[in-house]
């Protein structure tokens, strides 16, 4: 089970969907500027009377399937299961501590199921009392085991409608079925609604800001998948493949991450005035596999064969053509090494492969078309452009937010530095795109700012959380930015060791870094100040899929 979750962690949940723009009327529009209640609120019914309730809501007519009280750490809670038509499954609980504010999070991998697990029984960290909690399955339902379920691509193979939820729809509707439950619960409407997702629910967190602005106040969008084809088509099938010999094994093994990743931290840890375990800015490593090569016909434990270094490289450098156009804005960060088992590199023969494969045969193409797969795929323009007519529904990439910054709407968008399965250069390139849209950096982040997490995997996931730094939770600062105006300068990541927290150190929003002051443990994020980044952010990438920034998405419902 711990090697099955670690590969879940390697590959996070992966998920494509594009919010579109909503009809007037239909979405749930931003309350005015006041505090969440602060204490618990009375419910206007009890939970019982919630089942079999059926709510005629325009384009998303709900039905209550049951409710039933749970509890957990002492927190008592109505659960209430039920589903959007046609098939959008929902889980919402509701509790007795109830102060105001709602909270929606985000889908992993394909879907599939609903990971109550990531509920918390009590908000902490600074944010008082409980909120109204709800998951979705993104529409559909896979009858794998866990983790297989999400991977399972096949229930897209031939429905629109399934394939509409999950690329766009399903965590808007959800968003205005469950504020329809709060309202008929407690008696009102949610004062404050709040958007946490990493992977495909950061997707989904910049899908509702681009598409959505009036769903959420807060949105946080970690590690997302927001580059949907060319991420899940293309980069996943790069991982792959370019780690095959000519018999289908693997040539990088799982026993040469280890060396790689300390050459790697010699190579470049101090690059920004401090040796400390980690790397701050992967952009600023310069490091070249070659250097740790075996001596010419030699194949030892802590070097390199001369195939080794080229699949190396070509996870650090990302899919290009034939030609050396990139096909994806990004690759490997130097620092993700050993993050690279059960993703490129195989762990018990397992990579990142049912993923991108999943996608290639059953969601990745207009239904009806010629397909692919990871075997078949061609790394050229073409394909990707290919890949477009379809995967440009999932995308959300738009760069216009201007309706989410006039709603008053707040968000933070952050990635693990060291994230083996999406590559941050993809996001800074992103965040840099959305500044130069939006009136320039320090316009941009009176509403959007973006955290780089130093030494953090993909999405700090429990069995693969990161090679020092493993915890961020960037949730308080965004209810206090909401709520009191008061914008997160800075978000303290952790170092946790059998759930000891054993080091600290202040994320600043980006481009700012921390610096060290010089004295005391650099373990404590006390000694560390706000600093402006060592060259300036030239984070825009230019690759072939420049056009599809913007692209217009389907007609909302």
């Amino acid at each position: 089970m711990r090697f099955t979750m670690r590969i879940v962690a390697a590959l996070g949940g992966l998920v494509f969907a594009l919010a579109v723009l909503a009809p007037p009327g239909l979405a749930q529009q931003a309350r005015p500027a006041q505090e969440a209640r602060p204490a618990r609120q009375a419910t206007a019914m009890q939970c019982a009377d919630l089942a079999g309730k059926t709510l005629d809501l325009p384009g998303a007519v709900t039905h209550v399937t049951s409710t039933g009280p749970t509890q957990e750490n002492g927190t008592t809670y109505c659960r209430v299961e039920g589903y959007v038509e046609p098939h959008v499954r929902f889980v919402l609980r509701l509790p007795s501590t109830y102060n105001g504010r709602y909270l929606q999070y985000g889908c992993d991998g394909l879907c599939g199921i609903f990971r109550e697990d990531l509920f918390p029984s009590r908000c902490t960290g600074g944010v008082p009392g409980d909120m109204a909690l709800a998951v979705t399955d993104d529409g559909h339902h896979s009858d794998l085991p866990f983790p297989l379920n999400l991977f399972d691509g096949k229930w897209a193979a031939n429905d629109r409608a399934a394939r509409d939820d999950y690329e766009f729809r399903a965590p808007h509707v959800v968003s205005r079925a469950s504020k329809e439950i709060i309202k008929a619960y407690y008696g009102s409407a949610p004062v404050r609604s709040y958007f946490k997702g990493c992977s495909t629910g950061g997707r989904e967190g910049l899908l509702l800001a681009q598409r959505y602005p009036h769903d959420f106040n807060g949105i946080i969008a970690g590690d997302p998948t927001n580059y949907n084809g060319a991420l899940n088509g293309v980069y996943f099938t790069w991982m792959v493949r370019s780690n095959l010999d000519g018999k289908g094994g693997p040539i990088l093994t799982q026993d040469k991450l280890s060396p790689l990743h300390q050459a790697v931290l010699k190579a470049c840890d101090a690059r920004d005035g401090l040796k400390d375990g980690m790397i701050d800015d992967p952009a600023a490593c310069t490091f070249d596999p070659a250097s740790v090569a075996c001596p010419p016909g030699t194949d030892r434990p802590t070097c390199l064969t001369p195939a080794q270094v080229t699949v190396v490289r070509k996870l650090y450098a990302g899919p290009t053509d034939a030609k050396g156009r990139r096909l994806y804005p990004g690759g490997e960060p130097y620092g993700s090494e050993e993050g690279w088992a059960g993703a490129s590199v195989p762990v018990n023969g397992a990579t990142v492969s049912p993923l991108a494969d999943s996608f290639l045969k059953y969601l990745g193409y207009p239904i009806g078309k010629p397909a692919s797969s990871v075997a078949d795929f061609t790394f050229t323009v073409a394909e990707l452009n290919r890949l477009t007519a379809e995967t440009s529904r999932g995308n959300a990439l738009g760069l216009d937010l201007r309706r989410f910054r006039q709603a008053g709407g707040k968000l933070i968008m952050w990635h693990g530095a060291a994230d083996q399965s999406i590559p941050p250069a993809s996001t800074l390139d992103y965040y840099q795109r959305l500044w130069e849209r939006n009136g320039g950096l320090a316009r941009t982040r009176q509403f959007a700012r973006m955290f780089l997490v130093p030494a953090v995997y993909h999405c700090a996931a429990e069995f693969l959380p990161g090679y020092k730094l493993n915890a961020f939770d960037p949730l308080p600062g965004l209810v206090r930015w909401v709520e009191n105006g008061q914008a997160p300068a800075k978000v303290i990541a952790e170092q946790r060791d059998a759930g000891k927290v054993v080091a600290t150190r202040p994320v600043f929003a980006y481009p700012e870094r921390a610096r060290y002051l010089g004295t005391g443990s650099i373990d404590d994020a006390r000694n560390f100040v706000s600093a402006p980044p060592l060259t300036p952010p030239r984070n825009v990438i230019h690759w072939a899929g420049d056009y599809l920034y913007d692209v217009p998405g389907p007609v909302a419902r």
